[in-house]
């Protein structure tokens, strides 16, 4: 079994192509389970406004185009899935329409995305008086763990995405800052949460997978289980660089990789999705 957990649809304001056309191009790629997950709707603009995400008034549309691939992805032998990419952020003032839609709604699967290149983040940076990269990357991951240890989400996105998008001055060294990330990882595993390996890396900045392989390494020492998804942004990029980025899983020891239906995690082994993983 081969699937792939994080694809986004038009109603985000930067995706193209319908969900139709991501359920036909995962059949074409052998991939059997997809889960779309759009970035949900979040009260301020600060957040990222349309082109970016999702108003309230398209959720309807949304889970209705979603049960509509998921109901043609059967005669193709896709299942289709209806996640949502949630937002972390410190001040939970700010994710009172985040937790409402929640709570309305049963999503299959909630990533949770700290997405610091935001306004709404750059802006509660600068007030804490944050300048040195050492000082915005050790903010970012006690974010992200703390993030975790709210139980909202079922796995962290793209968890070293701090790495791009102009935040830092410099680049982000993980070896330089082992210390922080660790502290944050042993966190993050103490709750049982996954952490989503994401293969957009490969296509942007320094074309590495998230979370980058030293983090990898670290992240198996405490056992933490990974979900995958592509973060496709098009159809064309449905199951990119799994191919590479499974057989790196597994040289550095994972056995299995987890997806997650009505919020119940499910395991495969990274060995039999290798056997149909595109390239």
């Amino acid at each position: 079994m081969l699937f792939d957990c994080h694809m986004h649809t038009p109603l985000c304001g930067h995706a193209l192509g319908q969900p139709l056309d991501y359920m036909r191009a995962a059949a074409e790629r052998s991939i059997d389970l997809i889960t779309f997950t759009c970035h949900i709707p979040m009260g301020c603009e600060s957040f990222g406004g349309r082109g970016i995400r999702m108003r309230e008034a398209d959720l309807e549309e949304y889970l209705a185009i979603i049960s509509e691939t998921r109901t043609k992805g059967e005669k193709l032998g896709v299942e289709v899935l209806t996640g949502i990419e949630a937002e972390i952020f410190p001040d939970e003032s700010e994710l009172e329409l985040m937790d409402r839609v929640l709570k309305n709604h049963d999503f299959d699967f909630i990533l949770g995305s700290l997405h610091h290149q935001v306004a709404a983040y750059r802006k509660l940076i600068d007030s804490l008086g944050l300048k040195r990269d050492e000082d915005i990357i050790a903010h970012y991951f006690d974010t992200l763990a703390g993030g975790a240890e709210t139980g909202r989400y079922h796995s962290l996105s793209h968890p070293d995405v701090i790495r791009l998008y102009g935040t830092l001055r410099g680049t982000f060294d993980p070896a330089a800052n082992e210390a922080i990330i660790k502290s944050a990882l042993d966190r993050i595993a103490a709750t049982g949460i996954c952490m989503e390996v994401n293969t957009s890396g490969c296509t942007k900045g320094d074309y590495v997978v998230h979370p980058d392989p030293l983090l990898m390494d670290w992240i198996r020492e405490r056992n933490i289980p990974l979900t995958i998804g592509s973060d496709s942004h098009t159809p064309q990029s449905v199951g990119q660089y799994f191919d590479e980025n499974l057989s790196l899983l597994s040289q550095k020891g994972f056995s299995h990789l987890h997806y997650f239906r009505k919020g119940q995690r499910h395991a495969v082994p990274i060995e039999d999705m290798m056997l149909t993983a595109p390239v």
